[in-house]
């Protein structure tokens, strides 16, 4: 109970004095977050735009693969790409494992079908009330997925929120194609994990509180986002 007591004041005393490794490994856990989400939302929600769209004999396998790809296990994932990445691997000559930037590929692989596949409900939505509309415009299908993209942007919005919330708790795939290396590649879920194994809770505690207030952060702005748009429907 002491150590938990001093724990708890030691990670007050480094959230309150902005200790430079704290900020150090939650600007970094942020610009790998935030990256990974722009690129899987720059891939997801046109997808699940085009699978609401469109019309093709295996859509519904489509469909059912994207969702299950969402329960796809992030160490599989970190796997998959270590091997890749490694340099026996196929893009082994880019150096890329143990880098932010590997970890960026692993986060946005996972998050990648989570957007998508919100993306796909609330454009299938969408879709229902203004098919008959876009069809008697005339309008490709090009025309019509931005069209509707657009009217939808709140609860795109919201999945591109979801996509950031899952990747920056997300810690078995980052761990194994970053290495936790310090200055490098040790992020928020990393750092926890070695500095909890050192037994220095005060580190730990202060960045599972960060952590903690992102998540919040980051549900808040779904919420408010998801009833703006369910007002904006009415």
């Amino acid at each position: 109970m002491n150590d938990i007591f001093e724990g708890l004041v030691e990670a007050a005393r480094l959230a309150v004095t902005l200790d430079p490794d704290l900020v150090e490994i939650s600007l970094r856990s942020l610009q790998v977050t935030a990256s990974a989400t722009l690129i899987a939302s720059a891939v997801g929600l046109p997808l699940g735009a085009w699978l609401a769209v469109k019309r093709f004999r295996f859509r519904r396998a489509a469909v059912a693969f994207l969702n299950a790809m969402m329960g796809l296990p992030p160490v599989v994932v970190g796997l998959m790409i270590y091997v890749m990445l490694s340099r026996s691997g196929p893009l082994g000559v880019l150096g890329l494992l143990f880098t932010p930037t590997a970890m960026i590929i692993a986060q946005a692989v996972i998050i990648t079908p989570l957007i998508a596949s919100i993306a796909h409900q609330a454009v299938r939505e969408l879709w229902a009330d203004y098919h008959d509309l876009l069809i008697s415009m005339n309008a490709t299908r090009g025309q019509r997925m931005r069209a509707l993209l657009w009217d939808g942007r709140r609860s795109l919005m919201t999945a591109s929120l979801a996509g950031f919330g899952r990747a920056i708790g997300e810690v078995g795939a980052v761990m194994i194609v970053g290495g936790n290396i310090d200055h490098a590649t040790r992020i928020l879920t990393t750092a926890i994990a070695l500095e909890t194994g050192k037994g220095e809770f005060g580190l730990a505690l202060a960045l599972g509180f960060v952590l903690i207030a992102l998540a919040i952060m980051v549900n808040i702005g779904a919420h408010a986002l998801s009833r703006t748009e369910a007002e904006g429907r009415w």
